[in-house]
């Protein structure tokens, strides 16, 4: 185990109510393994956001760098609905084989 270094904090009477609470069920041997696991968990969420960030950010990147032309709006619905119209035309022709 890392060397530890005692701090000091200030929690609300309801947090310090569940941390007691927790302890004293077994669920934690001390306040202090509760609020370790409590930064173990704010790491891991910082981490899994920055993770999160940088593949929407390499997402972006390489839309950025995307070779095709660009497709103004009505190009875009027109794609979409001539993909919807093929969906609905498929669903029709599977409904009358069935």
């Amino acid at each position: 185990m890392q060397a530890a270094e005692k701090i000091s904090i200030t929690m609300t009477s309801e947090q310090l109510r569940a941390v007691r609470e927790s302890v004293a069920s077994g669920e934690y041997a001390s306040t202090s393994e509760v609020l370790r696991d409590a930064v173990r968990l704010w790491q891991r969420q910082r981490e899994e956001h920055a993770e999160r960030l940088n593949a929407i950010r390499a997402r972006i990147r390489r839309s950025l760098d995307d070779p095709r032309p660009d497709l103004t709006g009505d190009e875009v619905q027109a794609n979409l609905d001539a993909l919807f119209a093929e969906a609905e035309a498929e669903a029709e022709n599977e409904a009358k084989c069935a």
